[in-house]
């Protein structure tokens, strides 16, 4: 019997090549695009996934003026105090941010130094994190003072093995102004791709936290801090009895709140809004998948619609089966068998796609996701085939399954009413999915050219910069000076750190006239050389820029137009700000400028006037003179500090880099919405075939009595049309909806434009029609004599 199924099975397939090629180029469409978003999800659900323990990072919730602002900044002795006063915590450790030993140099003796980044961490790191060591003890290799733990692939590139431990190495930082003597205490196996996290070297904390050291008090706040909890401990009763953990340390810090979240939430959960978590990359997780699962929805609808189409070339097969004794189930079976058997073929053709575009696909979502048959790839590949199966072909089984006997062996298919609503319920839906998406992709494009065209405050084109190391390390004012003798340098000057997102911060230590004392501001800030606002063409809303024109600027300070508004202050230039115990002059008022991307509104800052911390030096090149500058840089660096490569990067590609993750969401949303539209088109096409097909003597007959083929295209096409325009009336106030929420997410956007929808309506109902139209035709031109032999 089974042989006898699968034979009727390929017969079908043979007899009706158009139907059964649409099905399976649709659902191999949907398959291998359901396929890559399986992939990147899982990718970006697996991170940090591989720890043993319970990890959780301490936060704080920091009340301001404008709201409540949580960071992942704690301070200094948090670490060591939770565990010593909390009976809760397992371990704890205290661990320097990302950032902050990123651009790091290691070296040893008589070998040129090479680039590395790196972490300050303490004691407990290794009982904390999974991170397996090669060799060391997790009790021991970070407890010493001046000690190093290294990677497997560093401790090669250094030494060309992994017996180093004992040894001595240097490292060093932008950051730090010497090179630092460590001893290797342990090597550590090369971090996996799942770690949000990535590394060469950990140095112990007794680098940074030294007494004295402006992270070994309660005041300031920079370094992460992760705890593991005891077996019997309750993370929601902890975090209320660590609330005011940082008050009771210091009872200056009355606006600091003290919480965790689990370690492993934090890739996928990272934005919150005053004080409430709401949401992250877990966003677009859950906008791919749900594109995912629209996209082969639309696929399954193809085959349902062409199935039950075609159901009446099929009438005597089910009329004889019934009447020979077959069971309804047994005929059920018969056709899922067939919808399972169409899907697993599309499966093998997806997997072959996915496989040659994987490379591609990797470019784009900026990972290394492959294809591994493990038990989990191999289950979530059964899974979608046969969700994708069982959707697919539960409906034209039940429905052929269900023809009556009689009516079959004569061929009379007397479609009800309700499955004729049914099919076009399905063409509607198809297409409502199918406009959303257009309308999504214009919105999204127009955002993200409206956020990379608009005015950031600064000039970003043309604007180069390096940061200084090795024998111009803290020479940045000789280093400015000679870089302006190089022909096609319109400006140079320095900062103490990156423009764009990297800016410290402070709280409650500055007090100006007629401040109330119990308000609360955040200042960004930054310490920069002479000359900073013309180099980068920031723009003064009043008083003047740091310059060597008026002597030493060095107790004089520029406050940005978001600082003055949240001060209050009127006629601010000539008024005093005191900022840690010292009085600074404000002599001018910068425009403000988005040193953040534009999901944030611009915040308060201020600059100091410190040559002698700037260690980031920016160059403004004139248009079309950039190769010739940098091969004169390059110069410079080789002449003045040999042995050291210049390492340059340009503004603008830090300006993009904020909007990485909303190029792909647009990137990857063209892609899907043009998918889903060529498979809604596919299966209207097929519907097209078949109705012009069934509709053949009618045709013919309207001929002969003076129809012109432009009233027969007119007849076959406005059946297709109405579902269509049903499906934009639905989608546009849907969409609507679902982008002006996604928009909301910056603080600067668009205005959605009545022409988005209506173009993307558009869109939708002009491919519809081209579908529709070239069958349309075929069966216009055709001869009405031939049209009415057809059987």
């Amino acid at each position: 019997m089974f042989k006898h199924h699968l034979l009727l099975i390929f017969r079908n397939f043979k007899k009706y090549k158009s139907s059964f090629f649409i099905n399976l180029i649709g659902l191999s469409a949907g398959l291998s695009c359901a396929l890559f978003i399986y992939l990147w999800v899982n990718s970006e659900m697996s991170m940090d996934k591989f720890h043993t323990k319970n990890i959780y990072q301490a936060m704080e919730n920091q009340r301001t003026s404008d709201g409540i602002n949580t960071i992942d900044g704690t301070s200094g002795p948090l670490a060591e105090a939770l565990a010593k006063e909390m009976p809760e915590v397992e371990n704890a450790v205290t661990v320097s941010p990302d950032y902050w030993l990123a651009k790091s140099k290691v070296a040893i003796n008589g070998q040129p130094a090479l680039k590395a980044g790196g972490r300050f961490a303490g004691p407990d790191f290794f009982k904390v994190f999974s991170f397996p060591l090669v060799t060391g003890s997790a009790d021991k290799v970070l407890k010493e003072k001046n000690t190093i733990v290294i990677s497997e692939s560093l401790a090669k590139k250094l030494f060309q093995t992994t017996d180093v431990v004992g040894k001595e190495m240097t490292w060093s930082n932008i950051e730090v102004n010497k090179e630092n003597p460590v001893l290797i205490s342990g090597v550590f196996k090369d971090l996996p791709a799942t770690s949000s996290t990535q590394f060469d070297f950990l140095v112990s904390l007794d680098a940074i936290m030294s007494p004295g050291s402006n992270f070994a008090n309660w005041r300031n706040v920079g370094p992460n801090t992760f705890v593991t909890l005891k077996k019997d401990a309750d993370p929601k009763l902890f975090n209320t009895k660590i609330r005011d953990f940082i008050k009771q340390n210091n009872k200056d810090e009355k606006n600091r709140e003290l919480f965790i979240r689990p370690y492993a939430d934090s890739y996928l959960y990272s934005n919150y809004e005053n004080g409430v978590l709401v949401g992250g990359r877990i966003d677009y997780i859950k906008l791919f998948s749900l594109i995912a699962v629209f996209i082969l929805v639309i696929a399954c609808i193809n085959f349902m619609n062409l199935s039950t189409a075609k159901a009446s070339r099929r009438l005597k097969e089910v009329g004889i089966k019934k009447v020979m004794g077959a069971q309804r189930g047994t005929l059920i079976l018969q056709y899922m068998a067939e919808s399972m058997l169409l899907t697993f073929m599309a499966l093998f053709i997806s997997l072959l796609v996915v496989e040659l575009l994987l490379p591609q696909f990797n470019q784009i979502i900026g990972k290394q996701v492959t294809l591994h048959y493990d038990a989990t790839l191999i289950a979530a590949l059964l899974g979608i085939a046969i969700f994708t199966g069982l959707i697919s072909g539960s409906y034209p089984a039940l429905y052929l399954s269900g023809l009556k006997p009689s009516a079959a062996l004569k061929g009379k298919l007397n479609l009800s009413s309700s499955a004729l609503w049914t099919r076009q319920g399905l063409v509607v839906f198809q297409f409502t999915l199918s406009v959303v998406l257009i309308v999504a992709v214009f919105v999204i494009y127009k955002q993200i050219e409206y956020v990379q065209t608009s005015n950031p405050g600064f000039k970003k084109d043309n604007v180069l910069y390096f940061e200084t190391e090795g024998k111009l390390k803290n020479k940045a004012d000789f280093s400015i000076e000679k870089i302006k003798e190089i022909p096609g340098v319109l400006n140079a000057s320095s900062i103490n750190r990156e423009l764009l997102g990297d800016l410290n911060y402070t709280f409650g230590d500055f007090s100006w006239e007629g401040r109330d004392p119990k308000e609360n501001i955040k200042f960004q800030n930054g310490d920069v050389n002479a000359g900073f606002i013309e180099t980068v063409g920031m723009e003064m809303a009043a008083g003047r820029s740091f310059s060597k024109k008026f002597g030493s600027d060095t107790s004089k300070i520029m406050i940005n137009e978001a600082g003055i508004k949240a001060m209050r202050l009127k006629n601010p230039v000539g008024k005093t700000f005191k900022l840690w115990g010292s009085d600074f002059e404000i002599i001018g008022v910068i425009k403000d400028f988005h040193f953040e991307s534009m999901h944030q509104p611009v915040r308060p800052m201020y600059l100091r006037y410190k040559p002698e911390y700037t260690n980031r030096i920016m160059v403004k090149v004139a248009h079309g003179k950039e190769k010739e500058v940098i091969e004169a840089l390059k110069n410079f660096n080789t002449t003045y500090n040999p042995g050291f490569t210049l390492d340059f990067k340009f503004l603008d590609q830090d300006f993009q880099a904020q909007y990485a993750a909303e190029n792909r969401v647009a990137l990857l949303s063209r892609y899907f919405a043009i998918l889903a539209v060529v498979i809604s088109c596919l299966g209207l096409f097929g519907l097209a075939t078949f109705t012009a097909e069934r509709r053949l003597k009618e045709i013919g007959i309207r001929k002969i009595l003076g129809a012109s083929n432009y009233n027969v295209i007119y007849t076959l096409s406005r059946d297709f049309t109405k579902p269509v325009i049903a499906a934009i009336l639905i989608a546009l106030p849907l969409s609507y909806v679902l982008t002006q929420y996604w928009l909301n997410t910056f603080a600067y956007r668009i205005d959605l434009k009545l022409w988005f929808f209506i173009g993307a309506g558009f869109t939708a109902l002009v491919i519809s029609l081209v579908t529709v139209f070239y069958q349309a035709f075929r069966a216009a031109r055709m001869s009405p004599i031939t049209a009415i032999k057809e059987d």
